[in-house]
């Protein structure tokens, strides 16, 4: 037992048993093909610009303002990346009123809705809003829209955090459609004045259907200014796209609530892969996918660290997938700048060390 801050008792649990793993030449003699085994790496893939300038931010926080540094939610939807910053100093909590009074909060790269900010600064919260840009687009018109009168289809998961405070900047307007088949039942006020957004990880394809579906009913329903579903997202889908119909198996690394990890994989067997599967880490990887695997796809969500798809790598290539050939979709060339109160803090300090987050990428045109 151990006790959380407020010392509340919380039960850890048994530490997970490690799994026996069978040996190479076990599964070797079970391999139902004899041709040469390979890998299939898609790129991009990993870490988008967002993110990277997210993770930045709380590095940087705690090493110019010192632990804690609270975020509210987890920064970016990574079990490593969470559990690493953990171990620097960063306190992870649900809501505002979590973070002791005139303490630093991060706003993780999801995003916020007013009522969030509010809520920060009625507790005299210090805040550095480390939300994606991209997002923040999507944020600015809702705003818009929403002023001059639009009523906003929002395509989302419900209760997704990027949802939640794209949401909360026009509630009065917005409704949420969460999947294609919502679009034939939806009602509308005035279908004359309607527009729809995005959540920015969603699959290209399920959103396109579902805005097909909408415009079916709703003939002059306009289109958002630019793509809200983001550039990584968007390459990484089309990565796994021309990876997908050679491979027996994908592996897609990232986590459960990444919601374009959890895409991937979708993508990957709907576009062609005998089977597909989300890790977190390498160890996750189950030897008995490997009977009927030639061809290996490798992928990871836009909140992965590289690091993690090394291991994947070299797992494989310990059962002899020691073939690797890099799909390359995109050549990804982005930075966002850090956010604009950690910068002062930066250069106040004569910091100069790292402005910018990110390496990510413009579709390919």
């Amino acid at each position: 037992m151990t006790e959380t801050a407020t010392g509340t008792p919380v039960s850890l649990g048994l530490p997970p048993m490690p799994r026996t793993r069978r040996s190479k030449a076990e599964v070797d003699a079970d391999r139902r093909g004899t041709s040469a085994q390979k890998v299939l790496l898609a790129a991009p893939r990993g870490y988008c610009a967002g993110v990277d300038r997210a993770v930045i931010a709380v590095e940087k926080a705690l090493e110019h303002y010192g632990p804690p540094v609270y975020v509210r939610k987890q920064i970016v939807h990574n079990r490593h990346v969470v559990e690493t910053l953990e171990e620097k100093g960063a306190v992870f909590v649900e809501e505002t009123d979590e973070v002791p009074e005139g303490a630093l909060v991060v706003f993780s790269a999801h995003g916020v809705s007013p009522a969030v900010v509010n809520s920060a600064e009625e507790r005299g919260l210090q805040t550095i809003d480390a939300t994606c840009p991209l997002v923040t687009k999507v944020h600015r018109e809702a705003v818009r829209f929403a002023k001059n009168d639009y009523e906003i289809l929002l395509i989302g998961h419900e209760g997704h955090e990027e949802v939640e405070g794209t949401f909360g900047e026009a509630p009065q307007a917005t409704q949420i459609v969460n999947n294609p088949d919502e679009a034939d039942t939806i009602e509308v006020k005035d279908p004359d004045k309607l527009i729809w957004l995005s959540q920015t990880t969603l699959s290209v394809d399920e959103t396109m259907e579902t805005v097909r579906r909408l415009r079916k009913r709703f003939p002059n329903l306009q289109d958002p200014p630019s793509d809200d579903i983001c550039y990584a997202t968007s390459n990484r889908q089309a990565a796994i796209k021309k990876i997908a119909p050679q491979a027996d198996l994908v592996i897609v690394v990232g986590s459960a609530n990444s919601s374009n990890s959890v895409r991937l994989v979708e993508v990957a067997l709907e576009y062609g892969a005998k089977a597909a599967y989300r890790v977190d880490f390498a160890h996750q990887v189950d030897e008995s996918w490997f009977s009927d695997a030639q061809t290996v796809g490798v992928t990871s969500g836009a909140s992965v660290p590289e690091v993690l798809v090394r291991d994947v790598l070299s797992l494989l290539a310990e059962y002899g997938y020691e073939d690797v050939e890099e799909v390359v979709e995109a050549e990804e060339d982005i930075l966002f700048s850090l956010p604009k109160e950690l910068r002062a803090t930066l250069k106040a300090h004569g910091d100069e060390s790292r402005g910018l987050g990110g390496r990510g990428v413009r579709p390919r045109s």
